[in-house]
């Protein structure tokens, strides 16, 4: 004769459902674990700079893509513009790096057309701190370290975030990723002034680039851009002086712009044109 077991009590229920939460905790927390030790020894030698000033962020990367010892290009561009005011510099995994960055830039857009303004880049940064942290308790998590780079229209104020592959996000003034951090975070801490302009940024950022290069056994070659109020323009590092080209070419912008004004205000006061 089969004798039926007696069902667990109310109290001895959740007695276990503790015990099992506890244990699924437990291993939670071990794989995380496992996880981010993993993905710490797969990101690949590569150097990034930020550095904020008193109306501009400077974003600096190499364009090097490779694996270990081995180098496959030397124009890799590592910085990708989010919005009119709004870029990040990424490195890590090579096919991680680019399906996030692209994921980003999509989200970023989308919000964009839905919204019918851009995401201002506290906001940006702390989605991407979320992508990232939950893409760590996924299967496939991104190995992807970024700098985000934004200038705040609405305050006037540039913002640097430093972000890392665990879902690590702060806010800061100057910044790196990968190994030129090892040689240049103490010249930006040297060289670096809350009210510096644009010209003594781009000096900094090229006593870092030196820097690596004379510390670093792998040589890089360096994109370096600039975002202000007027957007985002490239900063030509091999020019003596590359802000007054910058300053040209705006200059030269808003002229066209004023120009197009008046045509269309000179049209606008024709009789029956609206």
């Amino acid at each position: 004769m089969h004798h039926l077991s007696k069902p667990p009590t109310y109290p001895e229920r959740a007695l276990h459902n503790a015990d099992d939460r506890a244990s699924d905790d437990g291993q939670l927390q071990s794989r995380l674990r496992q996880r981010a030790s993993a993905l710490s020894h797969r990101i690949n030698m590569e150097c990034s700079f930020g550095i904020t000033g008193k109306d501009y962020v400077l974003l600096a990367s190499d364009m090097t893509a490779g694996r270990s010892i081995l180098q496959f290009k030397s124009d890799e561009n590592k910085i990708k513009a989010l919005g009119p005011h709004l870029a990040m510099a990424y490195g890590g995994e090579p096919g991680d790096t680019n399906n996030f960055a692209d994921y980003v830039e999509r989200n970023v857009r989308l919000y964009n057309i839905r919204h019918n303004h851009p995401l201002l880049p506290h906001a940006a940064g702390s989605w991407i701190r979320r992508t990232l942290a939950d893409s760590l308790r996924s299967r496939r998590p991104y190995a992807v370290n970024l700098l985000l780079a934004g200038y705040d229209t609405t305050t006037d104020v540039p913002h640097l975030y430093w972000i890392d592959y665990l879902g690590t996000k702060a806010t800061v003034s100057y910044a790196a990723h990968g190994f030129g951090q090892l040689v240049c975070l103490s010249t930006m801490d040297k060289y670096w002034t809350e009210d510096a302009d644009k010209r003594e940024g781009v000096e900094t950022i090229r006593k870092c680039i030196d820097e690596v290069k004379i510390r670093l056994t792998v040589k890089f070659d360096f994109n370096c851009i600039m975002i202000d109020k007027h957007g985002i323009h490239q900063v030509d590092l091999s020019s003596e002086d590359p802000i007054a080209a910058i300053e040209a070419l705006v200059a030269a912008e808003e002229e066209k712009a004023a120009q197009v004004a008046a045509q269309d205000q000179a049209r606008g006061e024709v009789p029956g044109v609206l």
